[in-house]
């Protein structure tokens, strides 16, 4: 069993998503990189959230996530 602190970070660049940002979603699931990754968009990037999370969104996101 591993605990949650021994559990790797799950992390995307927004850069790699298709954005000229160099910030780093970080989180434990994919759902809270999910999470993090809309707040971030609609705080910094100004974008409304139905602007942004299309399912082809979503995926693309999930595609670029990596274990750190």
């Amino acid at each position: 069993m591993v605990l949650p602190s021994e559990q790797e970070m799950l992390t995307v660049s927004c850069r790699e998503v298709g954005m000229n940002c160099d910030y780093v979603c970080k989180g434990e699931t994919e759902q809270e990189i999910m999470k993090n990754a809309e707040k971030h968009a609609v705080e910094d990037h100004h974008y409304k959230l139905e602007e942004i999370m299309t399912p082809e969104l979503q995926e693309k996101i999930k595609s670029h996530i990596k274990r750190s």
